[in-house]
């Protein structure tokens, strides 16, 4: 389905994001988080793509593993950086032919450690890869008659490359009116940026679905790895000031952590949020810890994942 008539359907909708595994103990976690989240059978997951492609077959495979050994409705990431149209072309018919519904279509980050030069890239831009993506569903390629459903990354703190905010916004929309379907934004954790970045775009007469993402807080190292990956990411003065008070103290952290990305989605419900997305980081115990608190009811005669 695509995500506007899951939308449609339920709304607001709760989904989660995985990333594809490296090693055979990292995918015994990531399948054993699958196995705990898929009873609560969240409305889509999405699967990321490593920096420059790097994990572009882990990604197809687990794409495809969820696709065709669970309940489960995986949306694969599908970036720019170090993809040319030949390299695009057959990934799209791949996901086709397994009744893959939709993409996330996004910029990427740069690889590290090699050299790159960006203006040899078939896709300068996301909006390039939405183009070439909504070229690929009119061709018919796809079984569903309206081919992939699209979806772009929002930036509810601004956009890390272009300062400028008034130019950040005419790119965005321009980037959703060449064929985006819904937005799922990057993690932050002042609701007051996400409601501001909503009704900016509501100026623009932006008017797809925004999913916002929540990535809870379990522990400092995280902490700090988060701010060093989601580059301008704003740390509110309260969130700082409780995990300081306990820094010391791990289960204390992650409770903090916890509590406060459960006060975030109380507020974005309250404010009539289109989604919840989380980063699950692929573990599971801070999402069901969210969902049980939340209310939302688990579907315990889901049958268990062979995944």
């Amino acid at each position: 389905m695509h995500i506007t008539d899951i939308m449609r359907a339920n709304s607001p909708t709760f989904s989660f994001e995985f990333f594809p595994p490296k090693t055979p103990e990292a995918a015994e976690t990531l399948y054993q988080t699958i196995r705990d989240l898929e009873s609560y059978m969240p409305h889509f997951v999405s699967v990321t793509y490593g920096a420059g492609g790097s994990t572009r077959d882990l990604t197809h495979h687990l794409v495809e593993r969820i696709q065709h050994t669970t309940k489960l409705d995986p949306i694969p990431h599908l970036t720019c950086v170090c993809h040319n149209e030949e390299e695009i072309q057959p990934i799209l018919l791949r996901y086709a032919k397994s009744a893959i519904g939709n993409i996330l279509a996004l910029g990427g980050d740069r690889p590290a450690g090699i050299a790159y030069d960006k203006s040899r890239e078939s896709f300068q831009h996301a909006i390039d890869l939405v183009k070439f993506i909504r070229r690929f569903n009119e061709s018919g390629a796809h079984p569903e008659r309206r081919g992939f459903g699209i979806g772009v990354a929002g930036f509810p703190e601004g956009h890390p490359a272009t300062p400028n905010r008034l130019v950040e916004m005419d790119y965005f929309k321009a980037k959703v009116d060449a064929g985006a379907d819904y937005v799922v934004t990057q993690l932050f954790f002042d609701n007051r940026d996400f409601l501001d970045f909503r009704e900016r775009c509501a100026l623009r007469q932006i008017h797809v679905p925004i999913i916002a993402g929540i990535m809870p807080i379990t522990s400092i190292t995280g902490c700090k790895r988060m701010a060093e990956l989601a580059g301008g990411t704003r740390f509110p003065a309260t969130l700082l000031r409780a995990l300081q008070h306990c820094q010391n103290n791990p289960e204390m952290v992650r409770r903090v952590g916890i509590q406060y990305a459960l006060e975030q989605c109380h507020d974005l419900l309250d404010n009539d949020v289109a989604g919840i997305h989380f980063y699950t980081l692929n573990r599971s115990d801070a999402t069901r810890i969210i969902f049980d608190s939340l209310g939302i009811p688990r579907h315990p005669n889901t049958p268990v994942s062979t995944v």
